[in-house]
């Protein structure tokens, strides 16, 4: 009877034994499948536009917001005057209701990104950046003229734009930086063809 006993006896530590161990290994699993991929629920994402970024997209952005500042700042001086063909003042009302919009995005990338736009850009007269004499030039003209100046310099200053834009899309890192870049050179783009078409009949 003895030997009897002594043997339930194992045999219930052993059966115990592997309850316990079964218990073990499910927890084990449970935690190693919550460092799975997928697995954790943690909300650990960041912002593509911001983190995934390169230098190619920070440049694009530091030169593209004074680029679209003096844009607006050439339309501004066209819109004040007077005697101005209308189809010339509705485009540089485009320019400016499409650019400002696209500027204030890219300050905020270079907001997360830590870096500012380069204003020194704005004299510098690369990239299609006309300079104080071209701006001068402009704010002194009237009418017709103005109108004529005014379409001759944004060509050129869009012509900039759309290599700097082309270099984004073929060197940045950021998809929306890069999406920003592709829809500038297909924007401005389609509006040289406009200028182009608008001076031939003034």
């Amino acid at each position: 009877m003895n030997t009897r006993l002594i043997a339930l006896t194992s045999g219930a530590l052993l059966t115990a034994a592997a309850l316990a161990g079964c218990t073990a290994t499910s927890s084990d699993d449970d935690a190693r499948m919550g460092n799975m991929p997928g697995m954790d629920h943690s909300d650990t994402r960041t912002d593509t536009s911001t983190s995934d970024h390169n230098q190619a997209d920070i440049a694009f952005a530091t030169m593209m917001v004074p680029h679209h500042q003096q844009a607006i700042e050439m339309s501004d001086t066209l819109l004040a005057k007077p005697g101005v063909d209308a189809r010339v003042t509705e485009l540089a009302q485009k320019i400016k209701a499409a650019q400002q919009p696209e500027i204030d995005t890219m300050n905020g990338w270079l907001d997360a990104w830590g870096q500012k736009s380069d204003m020194g850009g704005m004299d510098m007269g690369g990239d299609g950046m006309m300079s104080q004499h071209d701006m001068d030039t402009l704010k002194n003209a009237s009418g017709a003229d103005a109108a004529q100046l005014f379409l001759t310099q944004m060509i050129e200053h869009h012509q900039g734009a759309i290599t700097m834009a082309t270099t984004e899309t073929e060197k940045g890192k950021s998809t929306d930086a890069v999406a920003l870049a592709k829809k500038i050179v297909a924007a401005q783009t389609a509006e040289i063809a406009t200028m182009r078409q608008l001076l031939a009949s003034l």
